[in-house]
């Protein structure tokens, strides 16, 4: 059977995130397990893209940058372990895989998230976003490295700061309605936010850089350092917020 693209994005995210899983039942643990699991992940995904769709492009974290997908109409952005401190730690489920493809002229078509530790994947042609009801909004950072502007924009909306992993399980933890916003800055790039971003717009969620500007995918330099993912209603005083706390810094 083919798949179609968002088929073939989620059943991939899906078999990798089993891999992990089953290697991480065994005894590695820590920065090891990680560099371990990077390669299982990379070497399955690659495999399988190039056996579905040949003639199409792939930009991952853990492979060497191929300038020739700069004149491909479609490239295949893949975070094969997004989150690999988290996924050496027991106990954490705040790890994921990211399989997402984007097309000339259309930006990310479609994307799947795999959060494995709770057997969990959301594609974009699917995927549903929940509305956090409580009174007082919670914004999801980067557990190791939140913005430097966070504290601000979070006294600002009377909001809390909850530190997470991996930018694919706080985009997911958006759409189950466990917090309002994710809000990134400081060092990301394509693959880290390209099938989040997917899955999340498609389900109706506001996503953007932290000026407000768009997200934009196979770029020459794939650095892309920042983000905010958030239900509709809370983007521009989030984006306002942040504008009040000065200048950006570059990241």
């Amino acid at each position: 059977m083919v798949l179609c693209d968002g088929g073939l994005s989620a059943v991939l995210a899906e078999e990798s995130g089993r891999l992990l899983t089953g290697l991480r039942r065994g005894g590695l643990r820590g920065a090891e397990l990680g560099r371990r699991g990077d390669l299982l992940s990379h070497r399955f995904l690659v495999r399988a893209l190039a056996d579905a769709r040949p003639h199409d492009a792939v930009l991952s974290e853990e492979g060497a940058d191929d300038p020739r997908r700069l004149a491909e109409d479609r490239v295949w952005i893949i975070d094969p372990l997004d989150g690999t401190r988290e996924y050496g730690l027991l106990g954490h489920t705040d790890w994921a895989v990211h399989v997402a493809l984007w097309q000339r002229g259309r930006g990310i078509t479609s994307a799947a998230v795999a959060q494995p530790a709770l057997d969990v994947v959301c594609a974009s042609g699917t995927a549903v976003a929940v509305r956090r009801t409580a009174a007082r909004p919670r914004i999801l950072v980067s557990g190791s490295r939140p913005p430097w502007f966070a504290p601000a924009v979070a006294a600002a909306l009377d909001a809390d700061l909850v530190g997470m992993g991996s930018a694919g399980a706080k985009t997911l933890a958006v759409l189950r309605g466990e917090a309002d916003a994710y809000l990134h800055a400081g060092g990301q790039w394509e693959w880290d936010s390209a099938a989040p971003v997917g899955v999340a717009a498609a389900a109706g969620l506001h996503t953007s850089r932290v000026d407000g500007t768009p997200l934009t995918y196979n770029q020459a330099d794939p650095y892309l350092p920042d983000l905010l993912i958030c239900a509709p209603e809370h983007a521009e005083p989030i984006l306002t917020a942040v504008r009040g706390t000065g200048p950006l810094r570059p990241a």
